[in-house]
């Protein structure tokens, strides 16, 4: 069997597609999932994306992190909806059905802006936040995120007694101005550091203001490039109206011969 599939990226966050409208791909298949995205023996990206259709909105988004598992990826929903315009199932805007729920997005010029869920529920210490966006993250301010060795650390966080069994992202911090932050992020599933994360900078954008008073827009920079944060604040645990907004590029396309 031959498969189409193209290779999207969105600030370095890489995503295999593939329409599958047509349910050639099984779902419950996760060792296609885990070989599609490996690095050496396949494709290679972060995360697997099957586009199918859905009898009210504009399409389905089923994502697939690398290890198999699923989870809500902001940056696989922004691939994800410059796809379905390539397709023809849209063209400027879009409601789609993800893991967590239904989004909105918009396509301007080269950027995909997608409408993230509520976020109702913050904890915040001394030393970290940790805040749902989807997909949960653990976040730590530090002075200088570039010399940290981030797996390493990270790791100490994501395997301890809290997040073991269930997992989480981890996300290492600096302040750069009043309107800007770096971020690093090591992500679940791919087990590894990512060179950008949608529900991490989200999360991170909403810390920002928290911790620094940082106003909407806040401009995230990550390895893979820079992604824009807008939101409303209702209370300290509050936020409504949640816009991640970045590119979302085509880089290649392929058959997958099985």
């Amino acid at each position: 069997m031959k498969v189409n599939f193209y290779k999207y990226q969105g600030t370095g966050n890489d995503f295999v597609m593939i329409d599958n409208r047509n349910l050639l791909i099984d779902k419950t298949d996760l060792s296609l999932v885990k070989r599609l995205c490996d690095r050496k023996f396949g494709i290679g990206a972060d995360g697997l994306i099957l586009i199918e259709n859905h009898p009210e909105l504009d399409f389905e988004m089923i994502y697939f992190n690398a290890d198999g598992t699923q989870s809500f990826c902001g940056n696989g929903s922004r691939c994800a909806v410059a796809f379905a315009k390539k397709l023809g199932i849209i063209t400027q805007t879009t409601s789609f059905l993800a893991i967590d729920g239904v989004h909105q997005a918009t396509i301007v010029d080269d950027k995909v802006e997608l409408k993230m869920g509520d976020v109702s529920s913050i904890e915040k210490t001394e030393n970290f936040f940790f805040i749902h966006t989807g997909s949960p993250h653990y976040i730590e301010y530090h002075q200088n995120v570039s010399e940290i060795d981030l797996v390493r650390e990270a790791q100490k966080i994501r395997y301890n007694l809290r997040f073991e069994k269930e997992g989480t992202n981890v996300n290492f911090v600096e302040k750069l101005d009043s309107n800007s932050l770096v971020m690093r992020t090591y992500e679940r599933g791919v087990e590894d550091e990512t060179l950008s994360c949608g529900t991490g900078a989200t999360a991170v954008a909403l810390s920002g203001f928290l911790l620094h008073g940082l106003a909407s827009p806040v401009k995230i920079h990550v390895p893979g490039g820079e992604l824009e944060i807008k939101f409303k604040n209702i209370t300290n645990q509050q936020f409504t109206d949640i816009w991640l907004i970045g590119p979302a590029k085509e880089v290649f396309s392929g058959e997958i011969i099985s």
